[in-house]
C-alpha cells in the first residue's frame, strides 16, 4: 500500500470512484504512516483514528452502493491546529490553550468533509502562528522530511511536513504572514494563499485583517482541487468575498502566453542567498520559454513594510493573549512573549499611522499591477533553517517573521499569492518561488504555476517509514 504515499489526490479520487482502491485502505495507510513517523517527524498534534476509520467506512459504503460521490471522496486530509475541528483539541500550539476543545468545525473543515474528505488529525503549529519555523512549547520540534536537522518552516509546520512525507496528499493550513507559503517552499510543496476573504475564516482570527486559510499539496493540481472546495462566501466572516468563485481547476490548463511577469529577487530590500536568486532566475527563464513577457524589476517597494505588518499581526495576537502575558507568561514561548510585549507597547497614534501607511501600500501595489499580471520572487531568503533556530544566523537583526522578507507584504495587501518548488540547493533542500497575482486573479497564478510545473520536473523525496 506504500504507493498511496506518492499518489496525488486527483489520482486517488478516480481510483476510489472506479473501486480500484478503498477509502478504508487509503485512510488506514495515512494513519499508519502518521503514527510511524510521529517520533521523528512530529507532524501531528492530535490524531483521530476512530473518527477517520468510521468516516472511511461510510465513504466505502457510498462507493459500493453507487451513491453520488463528492470531489474529494475518500481522500485523507489534515487540519492545522489554528483551525477549529468540532470535538477536537484547539490549542493553537500553546500550553496556555492545551485543554481547549472546539465546539464546531470551521467553514473550511465543514466543506472538505462535505466533499468526502477524511480528516485524520490536527497538525502542529508554532504558538498562535507567530513564527515561520516549526516548534512550540506544547508540541516541541517538527522536522523537515528532506532533512531531520532542518525545520519544515511555519507556522503550518506539521501540515507541510505531513504532506511532504506522503501521509496525506494535501492539508489545510493558515497564512497570516506567509505561514502556508514559507513551509511549502522549505518542503518542496505547492501552497496557495488566495485572495483575502476568498476562503472564509471563522471563528475570528487573532489577526482578522491578515489571516487566510488555504491548501498545501505536493502539486498545484491537488492544491487547486482543495482550494476549489473551501472557497466561497460565508456570512460569519465579515471579509468573506461574495463574488462567484472562479473556475480554478480550468485555470490549470489555461494558456499563459503573453502573461506579464515582473521578476524581483529582492523586492528592493531583501537579502537572499545566491542559491535562492539562482532559482528565481531559472524560473524566470522557464516562463520566458513558455511565452510570458518577463521583465526584471529591482525595486517593488520603496521601503520594507515589515513594521506595518508587525504592528498589525503581533498587536492582534498580543491583545488576545494579554491575560496570559500578565498572569501565566511562563506558559508561552519566550521569543513570542517578547515580541508581543513590544507590539502591545505601541502608542495609539503610532499604530494608526501604520494603519494609514498600509492603505498607501495597497494603493502602490494596485498601481504596480496595472503594468504586470504576476510578480515572481523568492518565498524565503534562505533555502533552509536548522531545527531550533528562530532566525537564520546571517539575519539576526530581523524579528521573528521579518527575516522572511517576501511573504508578509502580500498579507498586508490581501492579494493572491502562492508558492511552487523551483529547484534544490547543493544539500538537496527544496527552494520555492512565490507568484503574486493581481487582486481577485488567482486564476493567473494558478495557470502560471501549472504551466511551470508541467515544464519542470522536481525530484520526489519522501520520509522513510521506520
Amino acid at each position: 500500500m506504500d504507493e498511496f504515499s506518492t499518489l496525488s489526490a486527483h489520482e486517488l479520487v478516480h481510483l476510489i470512484a472506479r473501486k480500484a482502491v478503498s477509502p478504508v485502505e487509503v485512510t488506514q495507510h495515512a494513519l499508519d504512516r502518521a503514527e510511524d513517523t510521529q517520533s521523528t517527524l512530529n507532524a501531528f498534534f492530535h490524531l483521530m483514528p476512530r473518527e477517520a476509520k468510521e468516516a472511511a467506512r461510510q465513504a466505502e459504503r457510498a462507493v459500493l452502493q453507487g451513491e453520488s460521490l463528492g470531489p474529494l471522496h475518500g481522500i485523507p486530509f489534515s487540519v492545522k491546529d489554528l483551525i477549529a475541528v468540532e470535538g477536537s483539541p484547539y490549542a493553537s500550539g500553546s500550553r496556555a490553550m492545551a485543554h481547549n476543545v472546539a465546539g464546531f468545525d470551521a467553514p473550511s473543515v465543514t466543506r472538505v468533509k462535505a466533499a468526502g474528505g477524511i480528516l485524520i488529525g490536527k497538525t502542529t503549529t508554532s504558538e498562535f502562528g507567530c513564527k515561520p519555523v516549526g516548534d512550540s512549547p506544547l508540541t516541541g520540534m517538527t522536522r523537515n522530511p528532506f532533512d531531520l536537522a532542518k525545520s519544515p518552516g511555519g507556522s503550518s509546520a506539521g501540515a507541510a511536513a505531513s504532506v511532504a512525507a506522503g501521509i496525506t496528499p494535501f492539508a489545510l493550513g493558515t497564512d497570516g504572514g506567509g505561514s502556508i507559503r514559507i513551509p511549502a517552499g522549505f518542503c518542496g510543496l505547492a501552497g496557495i494563499k488566495a485572495q483575502f476573504g476568498r476562503v472564509p475564516v471563522w471563528p475570528t482570527s487573532a489577526t482578522p485583517t491578515l489571516a487566510h486559510v488555504g491548501p498545501l499539496a505536493r502539486n498545484i493540481h491537488d492544491a487547486t482541487l482543495l482550494l476549489s472546495t473551501i472557497a466561497g462566501y460565508d456570512e460569519r466572516d465579515p471579509a468573506s468575498v461574495a463574488a462567484q468563485i472562479p473556475d480554478f481547476l480550468a485555470a490549470l490548463n489555461a494558456d499563459v502566453t503573453g502573461l506579464r511577469i515582473a521578476v524581483s529577487p529582492t523586492l528592493g530590500y531583501a537579502l537572499p542567498d545566491p542559491d535562492v536568486v539562482a532559482a528565481v532566475n531559472n524560473a524566470a527563464s522557464v516562463f520566458e520559454q513558455l511565452g510570458c513577457k518577463v521583465e526584471r524589476i529591482d525595486k517593488v517597494f520603496a521601503t520594507d513594510p515589515a513594521d506595518l505588518w508587525t504592528a498589525e499581526f503581533y498587536a492582534g495576537v498580543g491583545t488576545r493573549l494579554r491575560p496570559i502575558l500578565e498572569k501565566d507568561r511562563a506558559l508561552l514561548d519566550p521569543a513570542v512573549a517578547d515580541i508581543l510585549d513590544a507590539a502591545l507597547a505601541q502608542d495609539m497614534r503610532d499604530y494608526y499611522e501604520k494603519v494609514f501607511a498600509r492603505y498607501a501600500l495597497r494603493d502602490h501595489v494596485r498601481a504596480f499591477f496595472q503594468t504586470y499580471d504576476i510578480l515572481l520572487s523568492p518565498v524565503s531568503p534562505v533555502s533552509s533553517i536548522e531545527v531550533g533556530k528562530n532566525i537564520p544566523d546571517q539575519l539576526l537583526d530581523r524579528n521573528l517573521v521579518s527575516w522572511i522578507f517576501y511573504t508578509y507584504p502580500f498579507n498586508l495587501t490581501g492579494q493572491p499569492a502562492l508558492t511552487i518548488p523551483a529547484g534544490l540547493n547543493a544539500d538537496g533542500m527544496p527552494i520555492g518561488v512565490q507568484l503574486v497575482g493581481r487582486s481577485m486573479r488567482e486564476v493567473d497564478i494558478i495557470a502560471a504555476a501549472s504551466a511551470f510545473e508541467k515544464n519542470r520536473s522536481m525530484p520526489s523525496q519522501l520520509f522513510p517509514i521506520k
